[in-house]
């Protein structure tokens, strides 16, 4: 690791031209990208050929960032045969990988690099598909339930029948409606997100369809409702189990036929919307019970999708942790600060009620509590008190031995935290060169392969 650049800010002038032929970049059959997997430029992206390529806020660099804690040329990058050789250019705000700031380091497909509020990956062609699934989905996660979770959104993008979207609080349901309207052809128009939850029974129709000026006391002017602010796009009708079932009629014409009437007009309004429904209610029970109209049910449910809880993909929680530590140290101009086995451990064992919503405010508090660390302890995280049906965590931020959890479980669990942890850790060092990682963890390849391959960490 090479120690903080004393260089002079580089000026501005022409970049280096690539010198080197492409047979001189020797790497597995895949293409290198560099692509910004967060911060104001996320998705930007260069295709990587041997040579030389600067990133900067400067016109005349290859990789042109809009991130205003960026320098104007702020990094060099020399794709060679050796590998990927990253140099800081004397930047104001430095450049950092694995929570140390850099002057120059070389490293491998998948390294990840920050500079000012972006984070920077080189990726393999493979790697950079899977880096695109994921961010359709905008669903971030490794485990075999995302995977499945994702092919099937793409399928449900492609179509323009509805979509009911079930799960509990806080795993991230209005992210999925985001995600299906985002990878669809109405795209380029709005997605209205109408909280059925939040507002008052009285108020509910005139909220969905609109109402005239007059209609009942208070309406002072015409107001569209949520089909109407829709029209051509999606509309997100969330927590849709709370809907009275007087209403409820009025909703299935609006979807049978695409046709509203707005509170107090005479006629009807022709709208195209798409639509996707939200619950944490599991609404087939709800039809059972006979609180949700069946005919409805049908309607909205032609596509139906539970998103996991957070406890159900726990191999996810490092790659999400350092998602959100890293959003929001980038966002105070910060390096993110690495978080130990011990706060893995932590993590990694708490059942989390609150699903990932609750992770990123863990993650954000955490990070507030103590914004110059280098290292995030485990007392930060705050978890002791409220470990659940987890592990409980003892005063040194090391998961305890409870009595409510099988002593099976219990090892399994530090055992595969652990495991993982550490394999994600060896592959950062490496820079992602397995034999490399390999061979300086005395692990054979091949087991190494398997290991990688089951904490989706390929």
């Amino acid at each position: 690791m090479g120690a903080v650049s004393s260089m002079p800010p580089a000026d501005d002038g022409p970049p280096v031209t690539n010198a080197l032929a492409p047979g001189d970049w020797i790497e597995s059959a895949e293409r290198l990208r560099l692509v910004v997997v967060a911060g104001p430029d996320e998705g930007r992206a260069i295709e990587l050929r041997a040579g030389t390529y600067f990133v900067g806020t400067a016109p005349t660099c290859e990789l042109v960032l809009a991130d205003s804690s960026v320098s104007r040329r702020h990094l060099e990058i020399a794709v060679t045969a050796t590998g990927i050789h990253v140099r800081d250019l004397g930047s104001t705000n430095g450049s950092y990988f694995q929570g140390a700031r850099f002057d120059s380091i070389t490293v491998g497909s998948g390294a990840p690099v920050f500079i000012g509020q972006s984070e920077l990956r080189f990726l393999g062609e493979a790697r950079a598909a899977a880096e695109r699934t994921a961010k359709f989905a905008a669903f971030i996660g490794g485990s075999a339930v995302v995977r499945e979770l994702t092919a099937k959104l793409e399928k449900m993008a492609a179509s323009d029948a509805p979509v009911l979207v079930e799960g509990e609080t806080g795993t991230g349901k209005e992210v999925i409606a985001e995600a299906i309207h985002d990878g669809s052809a109405r795209a380029g128009k709005r997605l209205v997100v109408c909280d059925l939850a939040a507002v008052s029974r009285s108020l509910i129709e005139s909220e969905l369809f609109g109402h005239v000026k007059g209609a009942f006391t208070g309406a002072h002017h015409d107001r569209d409702g949520a089909f109407v602010e829709a029209d051509g796009g999606t509309l997100l009708l969330d927590e849709i189990g709370e809907l009275d079932l007087e209403v409820q009629p009025r909703l299935l014409r609006a979807l049978e036929r695409g046709q509203v009437k707005a509170v107090g007009a005479t006629g009807y309004r022709d709208v195209r919307v798409r639509i996707v429904a939200a619950t944490n209610r599991d609404l087939s029970a709800e039809v059972a019970a006979g609180r949700f109209r069946r005919d409805l049910y049908h309607r909205v449910a032609v596509f139906r999708i539970t998103v996991p809880p957070l406890r159900q993909r726990r191999e996810d929680i490092p790659l999400l942790a350092r998602h959100f530590l890293a959003h929001v140290a980038g966002a105070s101009n910060r390096p993110s600060p690495v978080i130990p086995p011990a706060a893995h451990a932590a993590l990694a064992c708490y059942d989390w009620p609150g699903n990932v919503r609750e992770l990123k405010n863990v993650m954000e508090r955490a990070f507030a509590l103590d914004p110059n660390a280098r290292v995030l302890e485990p007392g930060l995280l705050g978890l002791g008190a409220d470990a659940g049906a987890g592990l409980p965590i003892g005063p040194d931020g090391q998961p305890g031995q409870g009595a409510d959890v099988r002593f099976h479980e219990a090892k399994e669990r530090l055992v595969q935290a652990w495991e993982r942890d550490y394999v994600a850790a060896l592959l950062e060092q490496c820079g992602g060169n397995v034999s490399l990682a390999a061979r300086s963890s005395g692990i054979d390849r091949g087991h190494l392969h398997r290991l990688i391959k089951k904490h989706a960490l390929g």
